[in-house]
């Protein structure tokens, strides 16, 4: 049985109200959106792991295993996926793909954030060594090659876009497929034909602190988080683009909005109280607010120009988010209050269907569907590798000295 609550909100001088079913059916996502989402890989392509010395993965990993629970810990357990993947193949000779596991955002400052500035001499060292001991990588320079590189900037590897532009993607994977969460539209840390996944966040500690499907979303707007990075950008000039600053100046006396930085205990059942949670970018487009968004329930309010969101080929963004562009910021409470209470009501159907939630995370141990499979499926639809990848004897395409000269040193 259904049961159903109103909501009233008054602020600002208007009304706003919507009947809200307490425990949403499901809503099987319809079209080809649906169907790339519940496809399954396996039988349709192999991938070889590379053996890299430890000094690349497991003693990095030993040395701070803060990694295994940071956002960007997607380059871990890929790897550990892929070592017991019914796509792994031991035979090179036969595989469609083939995977060089570096952990490359795993360099972390006492306080637990990465500093991976170090990361394209070790993702330079790591091809040189795979070029030099197997055949495969000269035969195409990466082309049938993809590698996990999940920092806010992919391959670029910084998180002020100034200098990440500066620095570009890592000249050497530009033939390669990037696995990466940085996705935005004409950028140059994006590289064409890249998969963007979601960032990592922790299966079991979400599910943990599930509420009551019956539970009343009584808050109308949430967000915590920063709103000015004042350590990194003191003059507030980059940080957000000013989304997020726009959003505190315009909301945070106003009672629609839940808005605040702190960190609450209650931070997870919060959201599954909220009917829409705010998705601003940060230093990059993308959010970890995004995952939790969707796995709880909450219509994610995507604040973020030309972005390029997670599986987006499988997900259908449009249908359970809503997009507000990044000048429009101070209109948000109009925008949000101006949706009819049906459009809400079916965008909470669709993230009701499990799927979609199982397609946002890394779960240990893996479930059909879930981001790693999302990420073979991509990698499935980019094969066949077109004759044109491979080059002739002797034939050289990447510029093995371009960059910036500090990303040249021996790592």
């Amino acid at each position: 049985m259904l049961v159903v609550v109103g909501f009233v909100f008054i602020a600002l001088g208007f009304a706003w109200s919507i009947t809200a079913e307490r425990n949403p059916r499901t809503e099987r996502i319809s079209g080809s959106a649906g169907d790339v989402l519940e496809d399954d890989p396996v039988g349709r392509l192999k991938v070889y792991v590379y053996e890299l010395p430890s000094k690349y993965n497991k003693k990095i990993l030993q040395k701070d295993p803060r990694c295994l629970s940071h956002m960007f810990a997607a380059e871990i357990f890929m790897h550990r996926f892929l070592l017991s993947s019914p796509v792994r193949t031991l035979n090179p000779e036969e595989a469609d793909w083939f995977y060089t596991p570096i952990y490359a955002t795993c360099d972390l400052t006492p306080t637990g954030l990465p500093l991976p500035f170090k990361s394209p001499r070790m993702v330079r060292s790591a091809i040189q060594l795979i070029s030099s001991s197997w055949p495969y990588w000269n035969r195409t320079e990466g082309a049938d090659h993809f590698f996990v590189v999940p920092h806010d900037f992919g391959a670029c590897f910084h998180y002020q876009e100034e200098k990440a532009i500066e620095r570009g993607i890592l000249p050497i994977l530009r033939r390669a497929t990037l696995v990466q969460t940085f996705g935005q539209r004409n950028h140059v840390c994006l590289n064409e034909g890249s998969i963007t996944i979601p960032p990592y966040a922790p299966p079991q500690k979400m599910q943990a602190r599930q509420i009551p499907p019956d539970t009343p979303r009584s808050i109308f707007v949430y967000f915590r988080g920063l709103f000015y990075d004042v350590n990194n950008d003191p003059e507030g000039g980059y940080y957000a683009r000013g989304a997020r600053a726009a959003v505190w100046e315009n909301f945070k006396s106003n009672p629609l909005f839940d808005i605040s930085t702190e960190h609450p205990t209650t931070y997870y059942e919060d959201m599954q109280r909220a009917i829409f949670c705010l998705c601003p970018l940060g230093w990059a487009p993308w959010s970890p607010r995004l995952v939790e968004a969707v796995v709880f329930g909450c219509i994610p309010v995507i604040i973020a120009d030309d972005i390029v969101l997670p599986f987006a080929d499988a997900i259908p963004w449009e249908e359970i988010g809503v997009f507000v562009a990044e000048e429009d910021v101070p209109k948000l409470d109009k925008i949000l209050t101006s949706i009819p209470p049906h459009v809400i009501l079916r965008k909470q159907r669709l993230l009701a269907n499990p799927s979609m939630k199982r397609a946002m995370l890394f779960p240990q141990p893996t479930l059909p569907g879930d981001a790693f499979h999302q990420i073979l499926n991509g990698l499935a639809r980019k094969l066949l590798h077109p004759k044109s990848v491979y080059l002739k004897p002797g034939e050289k395409i990447l510029n093995w000295t371009a960059g910036p000269i500090t990303d040249l040193k021996p790592w």
